[in-house]
């Protein structure tokens, strides 16, 4: 298995980063290799169970994932396969001054002739790491926005 890992500096507290990263469904907003989720409305916890449609080039793969461990806001595992067999490891740790540490670990391998060719699809956009990294970032700019005062964002579209 292949293991890649990103960890970020985030300037909100482990809650506000918790109720970003805990929701799947925003993966393909962070992905641009997921097409879509599909997760209970309910929302996440232990054995729950639900799945990821993703896209290489025009081919489409539906991936499910099963929740390991659950223990907000700390820490999720969550378990993939099919073509995409992985390991998703998720942790918030809390620093002074309302500010956490955010790291993603995973491990993956991909299976049979769909994943070799899913894999090339991958080290084509950059790699693992690439996109880990690129995911990490697109997360901190939407707890970024959820973190922005009401009142300020009307003041910003005011002046628009």
């Amino acid at each position: 298995m292949t293991r890649v890992e990103y960890s970020v500096e985030v300037d909100a507290p482990p809650e506000d980063v918790w109720a970003v990263t805990s929701d799947p469904r925003g993966l393909p907003a962070w992905e641009r290799l997921i097409e879509s989720v599909a997760a209970p409305a309910g929302g996440l916890g232990p054995g729950v169970r639900f799945t990821v449609t993703m896209s290489f080039a025009g081919v489409r793969a539906t991936v499910p994932c099963v929740v390991r461990e659950w223990e907000p806001p700390w820490r999720s595992v969550v378990g993939l396969d099919g073509l995409l067999v992985a390991t998703v490891t998720t942790s918030v740790a809390s620093l002074p001054f309302d500010r956490s540490v955010l790291r993603h670990e995973v491990l993956y391998v991909f299976k049979g002739p769909l994943g070799s060719f899913a894999a090339a699809s991958l080290r084509a956009i950059g790699g693992a790491e690439y996109a880990l990294r690129r995911g990490t970032e697109a997360q901190l700019r939407e707890i970024a926005a959820n973190r922005r005062p009401a009142k300020d964002s009307k003041r910003r579209s005011r002046k628009d």
